[in-house]
């Protein structure tokens, strides 16, 4: 399906731009978020009256946008979870997870601008990126651990992943002490054995 971008779309094109997209993308996501227009001659006559209008948005959105990126851009948000010794954790951190934590330090970002191909599952230092406009994209450090005290070990550069090396057990060997006992005893018998030659 040929469609008309009413704005920037990534790894797709510019605003104005008639571009082929598969049906269901067309269908499910670019129509029904007003991100584009069914490439025909009455869409692209109405376009062309209000080309002018939609740049405009555009550049107040973008400009909106771009103040938020000044403040937001390489800020750090410390996510406490339960996780195992290895660093795994039980659960995961999602992308509600990260909008919320910002919410929470006055950014409100929704989550569909947060994109995590795979939600985290791992403490440690994640950076991720968000995309406040088509145009505008700033990236944020997920600080996720078992602590807010390991959060700042985590962000002085301590690595809390790595695994502790096993200490080292003994095996235990029931017979070992019969053996030893039976050897003591052999000793034993063997001194009374020679004193008693030494005094023959």
């Amino acid at each position: 399906m040929e469609v008309i971008l009413l704005e920037r779309v990534s790894r797709l094109g510019q605003m104005g731009d008639t571009v082929k997209v598969k049906d269901g993308f067309a269908r499910n996501f670019l129509l029904p978020q007003g991100k584009a227009l069914r490439a025909n001659e009455a869409n692209k006559k109405k376009f062309e009256g209000q080309r002018a209008q939609l740049e405009a948005r555009n550049l107040e959105r973008r400009s909106e946008a771009q103040k938020i990126a000044d403040t937001l851009d390489g800020k750090s948000f410390i996510v406490v979870r339960s996780a195992g010794e290895t660093g795994q954790l039980y659960g995961s951190v999602s992308t509600r997870d990260i909008a919320e934590i910002a919410g929470q330090d006055g950014f409100h970002i929704n989550r569909s601008q947060i994109e995590l191909n795979h939600p985290i599952k791992t403490i440690g230092m994640h950076e991720v990126s968000v995309a406040l406009h088509p145009e505008v994209d700033v990236a944020i450090t997920v600080n996720v651990a078992r602590s807010t005290a390991e959060a700042e070990r985590q962000a002085s550069g301590e690595d809390l992943t790595l695994r502790e090396e096993a200490p080292r057990f003994e095996t235990f060997d029931p017979e070992a002490e019969e053996r030893e006992e039976a050897n003591a005893e052999g000793r034993e018998e063997g001194a009374q054995e020679a004193s008693g030659t030494a005094e023959a």
